[in-house]
């Protein structure tokens, strides 16, 4: 198993596929750092050798990628909660930021469905038919 940027990258894996389960590489991203390293595409994790693992470490310190990316997109939200944009109250109440409807979708950042105000007949059905088992 190789070690690249924290993450470790199953041997059976290609190259420019585990780079992608490093936080903050895609898939675009992926075959770039590969191509600027100079290693083949269809390589595996376990055929790489150490220099070759270097070669893709020193790529990677050109982009923000895991602990640091983290950092910086925390900052971002804090940022905008402390100066008290519109955006930063919706991230601070849990609520979708980018404009989208609340009213009928939203539901993973709602969560889930409780029903409010639907028991009132059965309440009342249970309440009378214990008022007339009392009369009996």
């Amino acid at each position: 198993m190789a070690r690249i940027a924290g993450v470790d990258l199953q041997d059976n894996w290609k190259v420019d596929f585990a780079l992608t389960k490093i936080r903050g590489i895609g898939w675009s991203l992926s075959k770039k750092v590969v191509k600027d390293a100079g290693i083949d595409t269809k390589k595996r994790v376990s055929e790489l050798t150490n220099d070759e693992v270097t070669k893709i470490t020193n790529q990677l310190d050109k982009y923000q990628i895991e602990g640091d990316l983290v950092r910086s997109v925390r900052g971002n939200i804090q940022r905008l909660q402390v100066i008290g944009s519109y955006r930063g109250s919706r991230h601070a109440k849990n609520l979708p930021v980018r404009g989208q409807r609340t009213r009928t979708n939203a539901r993973t950042k709602r969560g889930k469905r409780k029903t409010v105000g639907a028991f009132k007949k059965e309440i009342l059905s249970k309440l009378t038919a214990g008022k007339e088992e009392e009369k009996k």
